[in-house]
């Protein structure tokens, strides 16, 4: 695959550019990569998995956060489109 630029404001580019091999969009990547530069990635690994499954969440309250993310067509979505939006952004 050609080498892409991710810009100046990505500082681990090697990280970027795992996660976009893995399929993450480059808004995704960018802030995972960057998080890692600023402490460590053992680090930032170990901050997720706070928040619970989106299935237990409701509905309104996973509109809420695709919201917060912007996160188009929200309003129409189902609670399991919901959850994979949310998943993939």
């Amino acid at each position: 695959m050609p080498a892409r630029k991710p810009g100046p404001s990505v500082k681990d580019p090697e990280m970027y550019e795992a996660l976009r091999d893995d399929g993450a969009s480059k808004e995704k990547a960018a802030r995972i990569s960057n998080a890692a530069s600023n402490t460590s990635r053992k680090a930032v690994g170990a901050k997720g998995g706070r928040s619970g499954d989106y299935e237990d969440w409701t509905k309104k309250d996973l509109a809420k956060r695709a919201a917060e993310l912007g996160i188009e067509g929200r309003s129409s979505m189902s609670k399991a489109e919901l959850i994979t939006a949310l998943r993939n952004h």
